[in-house]
């Protein structure tokens, strides 16, 4: 392979742009050299498919995949933040046709005052809608609005040829369905047009509840099964009679609006020394922040970025987890036997004592619509772990117990997922390798995840 921090030699890469650079996910815990073009324009776009030196490509949005998804080692990536153009809307159909490299935080500022918002929306608000698609992301709200694809009335796509294509279920299913949650193997989005809903105000009723328990966490959420957003942080370090304490917390959209703006992001300064993230410290955090909540529960009126996105408050927070970074593992786990599984998640991951902040539970709906979504009906456990000695153990420990149990691993936060894991959990990789046949014969599209997985 070429050596992809030596600039392109071809005048005509170099005049493309193409600048050699290391891309990294969320996660921070691996880097790709690789060369990458940042178009503007649908005829920058489709010139940089002539990869210099015949290098494979991948499209990198805002890098809010946590892992390798977006990466593409000795390879060539395309960088579609500059192409964040909102094309149209109209009020009346709630229909937005907008670039890929529109993020949710556009979105917000853009169509909030306008009484608008998306009808679902990852844990930040600072993804793309490009990568969004990519991955057919979820939200909070997963058990009433499913996944982004859902609401998706087609999408331009390009094809590895030049070939512009507009995609929807009904003129190409097999496509449309492999290119939602596709991981960017299909083609390149050039454009989306999704389906904003209409909200009564700025502001959302937010009810949270300190829960004793796993159990008490199951039954809060069939008691909220009505909500139309619901999400449990979990002390995923708790052990004992406390194993899967929390606090759920739900939320209604409010109609009388709020005044007060979110306050603005604070910026993590600098990569947090090893020693900073601890057991002791940890478990010492997600202590506090359990008691924050009363076990009667407490309503209040928040600001929609700051139910959303708790996160975003804090700018750069991946670099708590230090210059090693960290590893994602989320989860989907079937009703029924799944929840046996979720405390053996959860007493593995205590019993590991790895340094894990509050973790995410969620319950989701429906099947997700693309061959690849990670949507289905279940609880889903997301957490964060350190890129230390021993991590990797763990995390083929916690795929097992996924396998075994019939749930599956979110290719959205994945660094780790073995190639005969994502074959149990993904039946219909088949089909999809059928589709990437038809449209990328030479499987000019490729990326790091693409590799590990064999797709």
């Amino acid at each position: 392979m070429p050596d992809s921090l030596t600039p392109p030699t071809d005048a005509t890469a170099r005049a493309a742009g193409w600048k050699a650079v290391s891309l990294q996910g969320w996660g921070r815990s691996t880097a790709a050299p690789c060369l990458a073009a940042r178009p503007e324009r649908m005829r920058e776009l489709q010139a940089a498919l002539a990869t210099p030196e015949g290098r494979t490509l991948i499209a990198h949005g805002a890098g809010r995949s946590y892992g390798d998804a977006a990466l593409n080692t000795d390879g060539a990536a395309l960088l579609t933040g500059r192409l964040d153009r909102i094309l149209s809307f109209d009020p009346a159909t709630g229909l937005l046709v907008a670039e890929p490299g529109v993020t949710f935080a556009d979105l917000l500022a853009v169509f909030l005052p306008r009484g608008f918002i998306a009808p679902v929306s990852p844990g930040t608000a600072f993804v793309t809608l490009g990568g969004a698609l990519a991955n057919d992301v979820h939200g909070k709200n997963h058990h009433a609005a499913g996944s982004i694809g859902d609401h998706v009335e087609w999408f331009d796509l390009l094809l590895p040829d030049g070939q512009l294509l507009r995609v929807s279920e009904a003129a190409d299913t097999a496509l449309f369905r492999a290119t939602l949650g596709g991981i960017g193997l299909t083609g390149i989005i050039a454009a989306i047009c999704l389906r904003l809903v209409p909200v009564p105000s700025n502001a959302l009723l937010v009810r949270r509840r300190r829960i004793a328990d796993l159990a008490g966490f199951l039954a809060g959420f069939e008691m909220a099964a009505g909500a139309t957003w619901s999400v449990g942080w979990i002390d995923a370090l708790a052990t004992g009679s406390s194993l899967g304490r929390g606090i759920l917390e739900t939320a209604e959209p409010s109609a009388e609006p709020i005044a007060s703006a979110p306050p603005k992001p604070r910026r993590f300064p600098i990569d947090a020394p090893g020693w900073l993230l601890n057991g002791l410290s940890v478990r010492a955090f997600n202590a506090l922040y359990w008691r924050q909540a009363s076990t009667a529960g407490q309503e209040t009126r928040q600001p929609y970025a700051r139910f959303l996105y708790p996160l975003d408050a804090i700018e750069g927070w991946n670099r708590m987890y230090g210059k090693r970074g960290f590893r994602q593992f989320q989860c989907v786990l079937p009703f029924g036997g799944g929840e046996a599984a979720l405390r053996r998640l959860l007493e593995t991951i205590a019993a590991a004592g790895t340094a894990s902040f509050l973790a995410v539970l969620k319950v989701m709906g429906r099947q997700g619509r693309g061959m690849l979504s990670f949507g289905m009906p279940g609880y889903s456990l997301a957490l964060d772990i350190p890129a230390k000695p021993g991590s990797e153990a763990l995390f083929a420990t916690l795929e097992r117990i996924t396998r075994q149990a019939g749930g599956r691993i979110y290719l959205a936060k994945d660094s780790l997922l073995s190639a005969a894991g994502f074959a149990a959990m993904y039946p219909e990789a088949a089909a999809f390798r059928a589709v990437r046949d038809r449209v990328d014969p030479e499987r000019r599209l490729a990326s790091d995840m693409s590799r590990r997985l064999g797709l």
